[in-house]
């Protein structure tokens, strides 16, 4: 769970006012041991994707389609990066409604050297730069898993023109929803406000400023949902929004007639272990400070990345007489997207059980599941992301309670802030608000702009471009030549 907070003359005001019964507040720190931390974060986060994404999902392919998809991802880290500076990161992490922010960060504008972002404990900030940069990799590696879906036969046009309108009108929205609000200092500040208060007038404006703080937050945020780092914003959002592409566009041609095995399971092995590795700084960075949280969150994606991959090795093992290197790495990256948004609420044991749990689920998706079907999702986008990502963001709801090792969600407006009750019930209706709303928004959002972009550029190659291979037609070039 991540956020942004706002700074400036209208807090100094409230200080002065409101809160003139109280100590004299006290401007936030920046810990350097916390940026240097983010700075690394965010650094691990684009690894994440180039290059180990893209070469997890080139050595998937045809050597005939490698450099097709190389480009594909890393276009969408350059054309989401210049985004999310102009707009992107204002849209997410501003006030303005429930569903998506405002444009009064729109090109950087008040962010400067000297501006800070909240973390999760009190008066302890980072600088509000690195956390655009933290979160500009998120918004760019969101859309870069689902090419991985339609790969080998979609235009290099469509996927260009389709990126940029699904990052803005679908990922920005569910960002703003789930992790959008107003962070721990303003709350803890108003709720000390309201305890000093000393008359009832005082005390109802007091309560009033409480509330309306805790009002200006996601929608999703506001029933309660707990994402640590991106369960539905990353990879639910990012699967469903594969398989509706996926089911669009039709599956490729001679596909469950033709030999469509990965042209290098040496790269894919590669890529994965560069995932693995740039995926602590998703997680362990999703803390925003260098401290327990962290180290929690570090260990639990080692243990459930281990657990996802080794039980999927097994099954696929008992099931089918032999274990392989696509299924152990595939396993990882299920278990490190079904820790997501577990990593920093689970405990240790918690996260082996979730890893156990949906390495079996997701080699279940990916082999009978779209067998029956007979859907193409031609890297597994849906059955490992979105799948993993449902089982994680349920678990999250079970493993979070701390009779089970979990960490607790914390109450900021006690005084000081501490680990509230844990309502079964209620959490997981709250997981399931989450869950859900993502499957609606994402689901339906993206086969509008599938459509959209069908009528204006058309989605897929021909016959004869698919059969020659992507990166001959569309980009003129091969990816080895010999």
């Amino acid at each position: 769970m991540t956020f942004k907070r706002p700074y400036g003359a209208g807090l100094a005001a409230l200080a002065v006012g409101l809160f003139a019964a109280t100590a004299a507040y006290a401007e936030p720190t920046v810990n350097k041991g916390d940026n240097a931390w983010m700075l690394t974060s965010t650094v691990l986060v684009l690894l994440m994707t180039i290059p180990g994404l893209a070469l997890f999902y080139g050595g998937l392919v045809r050597s005939k389609n490698m450099l097709s998809v190389l480009m594909q991802v890393f276009y969408t880290v350059c054309v989401v990066t210049v985004i999310w500076a102009v707009y992107g990161y204002s849209l997410t992490f501003t006030g303005g409604s429930d569903f998506i922010g405002g444009f009064s960060k729109a090109f950087m504008m008040g962010v400067t050297t000297d501006t800070k972002a909240a973390t999760f404990s009190v008066d302890a900030n980072i600088s509000e730069l690195i956390y655009v940069c933290f979160q500009m990799t998120f918004a760019a590696i969101t859309p870069a898993l689902i090419v991985g879906a339609f790969a080998e036969r979609m235009k290099f046009s469509a996927i260009a023109l389709f990126i940029p309108l699904w990052v803005t009108l679908i990922y920005f929205p569910i960002a703003h929803m789930v992790w959008y609000w107003q962070g721990p200092d303003l709350i803890q500040d108003a709720a000390k406000a309201l305890a000093a208060a000393t008359d009832a007038a005082a005390k109802t404006a007091a309560q009033a400023k409480l509330d309306e703080l805790n009002a200006d937050a996601g929608w999703i945020f506001k029933k309660g949902a707990i994402d640590f780092a991106g369960g539905t914003v990353v990879h639910i959002n990012a699967g469903i929004a594969g398989l509706i592409g996926a089911l669009l566009i039709g599956k490729r041609v001679g596909y469950g007639k033709e030999l469509m095995a990965p042209h290098s399971l040496t790269m894919s092995m590669i890529g994965a272990s560069l995932l693995w590795v740039g995926w602590f700084g998703f997680n362990a960075g999703s803390n925003l400070e260098a401290n327990g949280g962290a180290a929690l969150a570090m260990t639990n994606s080692f243990v459930a990345t281990a657990a996802a991959a080794l039980s999927w090795m097994f099954a696929e093992w008992i099931i089918k007489g032999h274990p392989s290197v696509l299924g152990v790495i595939s396993g990882a990256v299920a278990g490190l997207v079904a820790v997501t948004p577990a990593a920093g609420y689970s405990g240790v044991m918690g996260a082996i059980v979730l890893g156990l749990i949906v390495g079996v689920v997701c080699l279940f998706f990916c082999t009978v599941v779209k067998n029956a079907l007979g859907y193409d999702d031609s890297l597994d986008v849906f059955g490992v992301h979105c799948v993993g990502g449902i089982v994680g963001a349920i678990g999250t709801g079970i493993l979070v309670n701390p009779a089970l090792g979990g960490a607790g969600v914390m109450d900021y407006t006690a005084i000081p802030p501490k680990v509230g009750d844990y309502d079964f019930a209620a959490q997981m209706i709250a997981q399931l608000w989450g869950v859900g709303t993502t499957l609606v928004w994402s689901g339906i959002g993206s086969a509008i702009l599938y459509k959209v972009v069908d009528v204006i550029v058309g989605l897929r190659t021909n016959v004869e471009s698919e059969r020659e291979g992507l990166d001959i037609t569309e980009h003129t070039e091969r990816a080895y030549n010999m």
